[in-house]
Protein backbone atom coordinates (compact mmCIF):
# COMPACT_ATOMS: atom_id res chain seq x y z
CA UNK A 1 0.00 0.00 0.00
CA UNK A 2 3.06 1.97 0.38
CA UNK A 3 1.79 3.68 3.50
CA UNK A 4 3.39 5.92 5.85
CA UNK A 5 3.29 6.07 9.84
CA UNK A 6 3.58 9.05 11.34
CA UNK A 7 4.18 8.69 15.10
CA UNK A 8 2.96 12.34 16.16
CA UNK A 9 3.27 13.64 19.63
CA UNK A 10 2.45 17.50 20.58
CA UNK A 11 3.96 19.23 23.43
CA UNK A 12 1.84 21.22 25.26
CA UNK A 13 2.07 24.67 24.96
CA UNK A 14 2.57 25.83 28.60
CA UNK A 15 2.56 29.65 27.72
CA UNK A 16 -1.19 29.25 26.53
CA UNK A 17 -2.60 27.68 29.23
CA UNK A 18 -1.33 30.80 32.14
CA UNK A 19 0.31 33.79 31.83
CA UNK A 20 2.17 33.40 35.71
CA UNK A 21 5.66 32.88 35.57
CA UNK A 22 7.80 30.08 37.00
CA UNK A 23 10.62 31.77 38.23
CA UNK A 24 12.63 28.67 38.65
CA UNK A 25 12.38 27.41 35.02
CA UNK A 26 12.08 29.52 31.59
CA UNK A 27 9.55 28.60 29.93
CA UNK A 28 11.76 27.73 26.67
CA UNK A 29 13.59 25.72 29.18
CA UNK A 30 10.69 23.54 30.11
CA UNK A 31 9.18 22.94 26.54
CA UNK A 32 13.19 21.83 25.64
CA UNK A 33 13.30 19.26 28.78
CA UNK A 34 9.46 18.15 27.68
CA UNK A 35 9.94 17.86 23.84
CA UNK A 36 13.71 15.96 24.91
CA UNK A 37 11.15 13.28 27.02
CA UNK A 38 8.61 13.36 24.12
CA UNK A 39 10.84 11.93 21.28
CA UNK A 40 13.04 9.24 24.13
CA UNK A 41 9.19 8.56 24.83
CA UNK A 42 9.22 8.21 21.13
CA UNK A 43 12.03 6.40 20.30
CA UNK A 44 10.85 3.79 23.05
CA UNK A 45 7.66 3.38 21.29
CA UNK A 46 9.22 2.76 17.70
CA UNK A 47 11.39 0.00 19.04
CA UNK A 48 8.76 -1.74 21.05
CA UNK A 49 5.78 -1.64 18.36
CA UNK A 50 6.97 -0.80 14.79
CA UNK A 51 10.78 -2.00 14.31
CA UNK A 52 10.88 -3.01 10.96
CA UNK A 53 8.31 -1.25 9.30
CA UNK A 54 9.74 0.55 5.91
CA UNK A 55 8.32 3.81 6.54
CA UNK A 56 7.89 5.64 9.89
CA UNK A 57 8.22 9.21 10.67
CA UNK A 58 8.61 10.78 14.20
CA UNK A 59 7.16 14.13 14.82
CA UNK A 60 6.80 16.65 17.50
CA UNK A 61 5.73 19.64 17.36
CA UNK A 62 4.75 22.71 20.24
CA UNK A 63 1.11 23.94 20.77
CA UNK A 64 -2.62 22.80 21.61
CA UNK A 65 -2.92 19.04 21.11
CA UNK A 66 -6.14 18.96 19.92
CA UNK A 67 -5.31 21.90 17.14
CA UNK A 68 -2.04 20.76 16.26
CA UNK A 69 -3.09 17.11 15.70
CA UNK A 70 -6.39 18.35 13.39
CA UNK A 71 -3.35 20.67 11.31
CA UNK A 72 -0.80 17.91 10.59
CA UNK A 73 -4.26 15.31 9.45
CA UNK A 74 -4.86 17.84 7.02
CA UNK A 75 -1.83 19.12 5.67
CA UNK A 76 -0.55 15.77 5.53
CA UNK A 77 -4.02 14.48 3.71
CA UNK A 78 -3.90 11.36 6.45
CA UNK A 79 -5.93 8.87 5.94
CA UNK A 80 -6.53 7.39 9.67
CA UNK A 81 -5.62 9.24 12.92
CA UNK A 82 -5.35 6.11 15.83
CA UNK A 83 -4.94 7.62 19.03
CA UNK A 84 -4.55 6.29 22.82
CA UNK A 85 -7.18 7.59 25.39
CA UNK A 86 -6.82 7.39 28.91
CA UNK A 87 -10.66 7.73 30.07
CA UNK A 88 -10.09 11.26 32.31
CA UNK A 89 -13.12 12.14 34.17
CA UNK A 90 -14.21 15.21 36.60
CA UNK A 91 -12.11 17.76 37.63
CA UNK A 92 -9.07 16.18 35.32
CA UNK A 93 -11.14 15.80 32.16
CA UNK A 94 -12.45 19.43 33.04
CA UNK A 95 -9.38 21.34 33.43
CA UNK A 96 -7.37 19.54 30.25
CA UNK A 97 -10.82 18.70 28.02
CA UNK A 98 -10.76 16.01 26.02
CA UNK A 99 -8.21 16.34 23.13
CA UNK A 100 -9.81 12.67 21.64
CA UNK A 101 -13.33 14.17 21.85
CA UNK A 102 -12.11 17.30 19.56
CA UNK A 103 -10.21 15.28 17.24
CA UNK A 104 -12.99 12.57 17.04
CA UNK A 105 -15.42 15.32 15.76
CA UNK A 106 -13.34 17.56 13.28
CA UNK A 107 -10.89 15.35 11.98
CA UNK A 108 -10.88 15.70 7.63
CA UNK A 109 -10.48 11.62 8.55
CA UNK A 110 -11.73 8.49 10.67
CA UNK A 111 -10.26 8.03 14.16
CA UNK A 112 -9.58 5.12 15.81
CA UNK A 113 -9.24 5.19 19.65
CA UNK A 114 -7.64 2.58 21.72
CA UNK A 115 -7.63 2.44 25.25
CA UNK A 116 -3.99 2.99 26.56
CA UNK A 117 -2.93 0.07 28.99
CA UNK A 118 -3.21 0.73 33.14
CA UNK A 119 0.60 -0.20 33.08
CA UNK A 120 1.43 2.40 30.35
CA UNK A 121 -0.94 5.11 31.90
CA UNK A 122 1.11 4.94 35.59
CA UNK A 123 4.90 5.89 33.84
Amino acid sequence: YKAKLYIFNVVFDVTQATSSHVPHISADELHREMNEWAKKEMDTCCVEHVRGLPDVEKVVVKGIPYEEILKFASDKKIDIIVMGTYGRKGFEKFIFGSTVDKVVRKAPCPVLTVRVPEHREKK
